[in-house]
């Protein structure tokens, strides 16, 4: 059997036991182990299938990873504060009596929450639990409910800070500030271009106008309320691009800040609640932290079996247009989105992919930024994309309808990929201003 033809049947393999619902980080151990049995045995490799418990060691143990737990940590803490309907009313205040102001203010609400837990269900649970019931009261059918919040749930895992930034910067060895700070700007155009679109639908299907209005001590107390959560990512983001923190250590900083806002600001957090959400936050960090374990395995065993040169050839021989590669790149990672985890995706694809792009001239941090856009989107399109399910289940409705709604959000959410794809600018010229090398 040749090497290209094993490759592609343990590929299959991880492919087929994930869509038959086998756990990613079970799918990835399994196959990465059996890949490097069989290694042993068909090339004469002694004791491939040793380097098993060293590549789960050391996938969990780069201390870059702390982050990981750090921000999910803080988010927690935020999230026990009740800051959901905290920046909801800030975004709905700032949104004021704009067309489609609550549709609107789903998309604000999911930017400020994206610079808070960096995780895209996190945003379908938490804002679509609050706004997709509002929105339906309001007039809204479910379709759009769902398009709209499962659409601009994207916008977490692009605006720093991004748990599957820091997994991309692990894989290739890219500086993780200078990914968070490649993201904000694509993050600001994925939300404008959402905005853009609820405002064009809005001249066809005319969607309620909030009415109301605030009187100036309700103002002032959402004003209060909305920036106490906000001031958590301005300390990630200021900090990373003052040159105070590295990103792991502006997860701890957002942790203290955190602590001290629950505590003693808001008093929305008692001391006997910590231990509860270090237990959760240490079970959600696992999750990730276990499909990068079991994904090392088999990167390793794709790595002994040259997947890298053998894929570099094939993708070179066919085209060496950096723009045509990227087209292609850009088609492989949303069909991957729609069935794998995108950590996961990251951790198996990133090694492979980045190097290639270097050869052509593609900037890491670039390349990191279109791997994560794209793997993103596929969370809102079936078959797997589980903010479209979170939506669906919340709005009541089965997931073919909330495809439809879906729609129209996924063509101005590609249309941004494109231009950040295309216009390299967009993601490198902040971090190249604050002295990153890209």
């Amino acid at each position: 059997m040749s090497t290209g033809t094993l490759i592609l049947l343990l590929v299959a393999g991880a492919f087929i036991f994930i869509i038959l619902g086998v756990p990613v980080y079970a799918s990835l151990g399994l196959i990465g182990t059996v890949s490097l049995v069989v290694l042993t045995i068909t090339k004469g490799t002694p004791l491939s299938w040793i380097v098993v418990p060293s590549s789960v060691y050391n996938g969990a143990t780069q201390i870059t990873l702390l982050a990981i737990p750090f921000y999910i940590f803080a988010g927690e803490m935020m999230n026990k504060g009740g800051i959901t309907k905290k920046l909801v009313d800030f975004a709905l205040l700032l949104i004021g009596k704009f067309p489609a102001s609550l549709a609107q203010a789903n998309i604000v609400s999911s930017m400020f929450f994206g610079g808070i837990t960096g995780s895209a269900q996190a945003d379908t649970a938490s804002i679509g639990g609050l706004l997709i019931p509002a929105m339906i009261d309001e007039g809204y059918t479910p379709e759009e409910a769902i398009g709209v919040t499962a659409s601009s749930s994207t916008c977490g895992p692009i605006i720093p800070p991004s748990i599957m930034m820091v997994v991309y910067g692990v894989a290739v060895g890219c500086s993780i500030g200078a990914l968070f700070m490649g993201g904000f700007i694509p993050g600001l155009l994925i939300g404008g271009g959402l905005m853009v679109t609820v405002a064009i639908r809005d001249r066809k299907h005319h969607f309620p106008r909030r009415t109301g209005s605030y009187t100036h001590e309700q103002r002032m107390k959402i004003i209060k309320d909305g920036l106490l959560p906000l001031g958590m990512p301005l300390i990630i983001f200021g900090g990373i691009m003052g040159g105070v923190f590295t990103a792991t250590e502006a997860g701890a900083a957002a942790v203290a800040y955190s602590l001290i806002v629950g505590l003693f600001i808001s008093k929305t957090i008692k001391l006997k609640d910590i231990y509860p959400m270090l237990l959760k936050s240490a079970t959600m960090s696992a999750t990730v932290l276990l499909i990068i374990c079991c994904a090392k395995i088999f990167s390793y065993a794709l790595t002994a079996l040259q997947m890298s040169t053998i894929v570099a050839e094939m993708i070179l021989s066919l085209t060496q247009n950096k723009y045509v590669f990227l087209l292609i790149i850009n088609i492989i990672l949303l069909v991957m989105g729609m069935f794998m985890d995108g950590s996961a995706a990251v951790i198996l694809l990133a090694p492979i992919l980045a190097p290639i792009a270097a050869t052509l001239g593609i900037s890491t941090v670039h390349f990191g930024i279109i791997m994560v856009l794209n793997l993103i989107i596929g969370c809102g399109t079936p078959p797997l994309g589980a903010c479209l399910f979170i939506a669906s289940k919340v709005a009541g409705v089965p997931v073919e309808r909330g495809v439809k709604g879906m729609v129209p959000y996924l063509v101005a959410e590609i249309t941004v990929l494109l231009l950040v794809t295309y216009v390299p600018f967009t993601v490198t010229w902040l971090p190249t201003a604050m002295g990153y090398a890209v």
